[in-house]
């Protein structure tokens, strides 16, 4: 008995495509609607960051970095004045570590709830977008009375923060934290706990704890996968080492469980933020660093636990006003090697799924 075969399909989709979360291209082969093999096309956007940071005094660079993973931009200016500042060997005020940690988890939070919004609303969960997106507002409105902008904020400086932030700030956290438990008891019943939801997303894209240690996968897709990694526990920097926090971890390795871990996450970021807001000193906001930033000759990297995965600058310095080179490891770049693998055997409307989980920014890939 002869089995017809049906010709091979090649489907273009993006750059400019609403599910492709920004201007990224994949080359899908299909046979029939199943996925027999997936080419990711990247490089639309055109940035050349770490070329123009050598072109750029340290301190005018920063930001720039607001503008990889625009949706979390205090993590980017994190990395970076680390970076600097340990080259340098610049200790921060007690106070502007407080306030880093707490720019830092509201931003993890924020982030994930634009994932949670996508993934939802990728396989047509309307609802569920719109109510992740709503209380995302509070925190934009938080960095926008401290920083004065809601998406590219800028308060993080080599040595410490450009700017305290007003009185009305901390009742608004704290309004914003007595009311997350309710939200995200929403978000489970909206979407996460949703029959559709499971039947879409369990036991879709697996992605095996083997496949993450050899493409070096990190982030939320990791510890989606059983492996309790965290760089704020496996390399503690700034001040979270003082922290009463755990990494969550669940073992499905499959979609549903990459969603899922970003709920798990935003509680322990504000737990992270109830013990900050209850600490923090009072004091200095800013070190005493000199006006003309000049790290001594040498290089270094440094790397913090971004929303995306693990996000960390190189840079080489000649002891002058600007670095040598530059190198950025970004987590969205890194993990988007595994689309291919995870994505074979599935059909199109899966791929479409399994591309919102790994939760990629192309300002962060087309660096």
């Amino acid at each position: 008995m002869s089995v017809e075969r049906t010709e091979e399909l090649l489907l273009n989709m993006g750059p400019q495509h609403p599910s492709m979360h920004g201007v990224f291209r994949m080359v899908v082969h299909l046979e029939g609607e199943v996925v027999t093999k997936l080419d990711p096309k990247i490089g639309y956007l055109h940035r050349g960051m770490e070329k123009l940071a050598e072109g750029r005094t340290y301190p005018q660079f920063i930001p720039y970095t607001d503008r990889l993973d625009y949706l979390a931009s205090p993590h980017n200016n994190f990395a970076y004045v680390l970076a600097v500042e340990k080259l340098m060997g610049v200790e921060i005020p007690e106070r502007a570590e407080y306030l880093r940690i707490i720019f830092a988890e509201l931003a993890r939070i924020a982030s994930h709830l634009v994932f949670i919004a996508s993934a939802a609303l990728d396989i047509a969960g309307w609802t569920g977008w719109g109510y992740a997106f709503r209380d995302r507002e509070r925190i934009l409105d938080l960095f926008e009375m401290t920083a004065g902008s809601r998406l590219t904020v800028n308060a993080m400086r080599i040595g410490g923060m450009s700017i305290e932030p007003p009185a009305e700030f901390w009742p608004a956290l704290k309004s914003f934290l007595d009311d997350l438990p309710e939200m995200l008891e929403e978000y489970y019943g909206i979407y996460f706990g949703n029959e559709i939801t499971m039947g879409r997303l369990k036991s879709v894209g697996i992605l095996t704890p083997q496949m993450i240690q050899d493409l070096s996968i990190t982030g939320p897709s990791l510890r989606a996968s059983g492996i309790k990694y965290d760089v704020r526990r496996a390399e503690p920097y700034s001040i979270y080492d003082r922290f009463d926090f755990d990494i969550p971890v669940l073992h499905g390795c499959d979609s549903y469980d990459r969603n899922l871990i970003r709920l798990e996450e935003i509680k322990e970021s504000a737990k992270i933020l109830r013990q900050a807001v209850r600490d923090i000193p009072e004091g200095p906001i800013m070190a005493k660093v000199p006006k003309l930033i000049k790290p001594p000759a040498g290089e270094v990297y440094h790397r913090v636990e971004n929303p995306k995965g693990e996000l960390g600058f190189y840079i080489v310095s000649d002891g002058s006003t600007k670095p040598v080179r530059m190198r950025i490891r970004s987590g969205s770049f890194i993990n988007l090697q595994v689309l291919d693998e995870i994505c074979r055997g599935w059909k199109i409307q899966d791929v479409i799924a399994i591309f919102a989980t790994l939760d990629a920014v192309l300002g962060e890939v087309d660096k």
